[in-house]
């Protein structure tokens, strides 16, 4: 097996290449299709029959790269920068140069191939639901400061009035988006039933099951859970040093963000109104554990249960999971 490391940029990437035989070799090329063909070319001189390329997650910058290696029936996995930043910071390495960059890369992908989710490209008809989605974030949050504003300190007349319109353009934004994001979902047979298969777990509403589907889609692409939760950054972050320092329990700051908010809430609620997670809950509370590992933990449970409903296609079942 060959591992290719991708240090991506706009204008173009430095890839590493490590052959079966543990030696490396670099090219340079442009980020446009002319330079995807004369990576190929390169990668058939070189003798590359099985690859499996990494690069980091960096916006829309990789994803034609990506899409196109996936193509040519390569494997592809697509991680999140602060892992190769927390594997750099193991090894040591200092040096921080597009060659060094995308040797780590590659080092990181041939170490942990077997944990790696592999990435597919998204189907249209997840693609604009991400978008849908995403749109209305920004939508909210938009309305948010807005509010803030008019409720911060004085403003002449005309500003309150200006500030008041766009409020109410926004609501009538947000409004619009989130019935096409329902109209998406019902007039799509897979995404429908990956919807009501959501909808099944008790804490889980149609908001969540848009950001899941949205950013996930059906979860496919990872081979178990362990992958699932690995991607979005489930893993609680322990301190400890003898027993004289722990601090709080909090989230890794790896993975998907997006799923981690959207998870949020729902994980509160479901701590309240699903069985299973709420005497997940009194378990770790009797051990002392504090709110925000809790709540941590059931963020991850939910996520457990949602790729178990997708995976099976079958809905929650209170028993079936509790025996999982």
């Amino acid at each position: 097996m060959f591992y290719l490391g991708i240090d991506i940029a706009k204008a173009f990437f430095h890839v590493c290449l490590l052959t079966p035989e543990g030696k490396r070799k670099n090219k340079r090329c442009d980020n446009t299709p002319a330079g995807f063909q004369e990576l190929l070319s390169w990668l058939q001189r070189q003798g590359v029959t099985e690859l499996h390329a990494c690069l980091e997650a960096t916006g829309t910058y990789g994803e034609a790269l990506a899409t196109f290696l996936y193509q040519q029936g390569f494997r592809v996995s697509v991680v999140n920068p602060k892992a190769i930043a927390h594997y750099a910071q193991s090894r040591l390495s200092r040096t921080q140069t597009d060659k060094a960059d995308a040797f780590l890369i590659a080092d990181y992908c041939r170490k942990e191939a077997e944990e790696l989710a592999l990435w597919t490209p998204l189907s249209p008809e997840v693609k604009a639901l991400q978008a849908l989605v995403r749109r209305l974030a920004t939508l909210e949050e938009r309305r948010q400061m807005e509010q803030n504003r008019l409720g911060a300190g004085e403003h002449p007349e005309p500003v309150r009035d200006s500030l008041r319109a766009h409020l109410e353009y926004l609501e009538g934004a947000i409004q619009g988006t989130q019935e096409q994001i329902q109209k998406h979902l019902d007039g799509d047979p897979g995404l429908k039933q990956a919807s009501d298969l959501l909808l099944s777990i008790p804490g889980i509403g149609t908001k969540t099951v848009a950001w899941l589907l949205g950013e996930l889609g059906t979860m496919r692409q990872f081979r178990n859970v362990r992958q699932a939760v690995a991607f979005i950054g489930l893993a609680p972050g322990v301190h400890e040093s003898g027993t004289s320092v722990k601090k709080r329990g909090s989230l890794a700051k790896l993975g998907n963000s997006r799923v981690r908010t959207a998870l949020y809430f729902p994980a509160m609620s479901a701590l309240r109104h699903n069985p299973l997670i709420r005497a997940l809950g009194e378990r770790l509370r009797q051990a002392g554990k504090q709110a925000m590992v809790i709540l941590i933990a059931a963020m991850r449970k939910l996520l457990h249960l949602a790729y178990g409903v997708l995976k099976t296609s079958k809905p929650f079942d209170p028993e079936w999971a509790g025996a999982g």
